[in-house]
């Protein structure tokens, strides 16, 4: 797996805000969203057991893949092999592809430009949806034209501002 970034830290967004967790950043993604703050295609080649041992340092065994797309990396068979270790294991993901087997949480963040995607390949179980918006143009569809989940979330963008900006208002 070719990974960015591997971090402890509190989940920020989301029902389970405040939460320990251990970040695992995998590279590349399927779509270039203006306000992402990830570099897709950097990042280095790490086996399983190497990536064990890259997170097994902090007292946490919540594990939250993300990206980019993790979709495009994240296999059935790297899921079983944290489940096998009693790593409890989120994915927050596009929705643009169909997410591994055995996660036990599901964030997807659905883009505007690829909704058409989400309903032939998301899966029933999904915990979140959290849609990006900067500006009413990105409201999500009605909720009663989305797959079922536990929660729907608005997560603002703010794209451009500086905090001087922020200071000013």
């Amino acid at each position: 797996m070719i990974i960015n970034e591997i971090f402890y830290s509190l989940q920020g967004e989301g029902v389970h805000m405040g939460k320990p967790s251990i970040f695992i950043r995998l590279s590349k993604c399927n779509l270039r969203c203006s306000f992402c703050d990830t570099e897709f295609d950097s990042g280095h080649e790490m086996s399983l057991e190497e990536l064990h041992e890259a997170i097994k340092q902090w007292p946490c065994r919540r594990i939250i893949w993300t990206g980019g797309e993790p979709t495009l990396q994240l296999t059935d068979e790297v899921v079983a092999y944290f489940k096998a270790l009693g790593y409890h294991q989120s994915i927050e993901t596009n929705g643009t592809r169909r997410p591994p087997r055995g996660l036990d949480y599901i964030t997807c963040s659905p883009k505007k430009e690829a909704m058409s995607l989400l309903q032939r390949n998301f899966p029933e179980g999904v915990g979140e949806f959290r849609f990006p918006v900067g500006t009413d143009l990105d409201l999500p569809p009605a909720v009663e034209d989305l797959p079922p989940a536990g929660a729907y979330l608005l997560s603002p963008i703010f794209v451009g501002e500086t905090q001087g900006e922020v200071d000013k208002a």
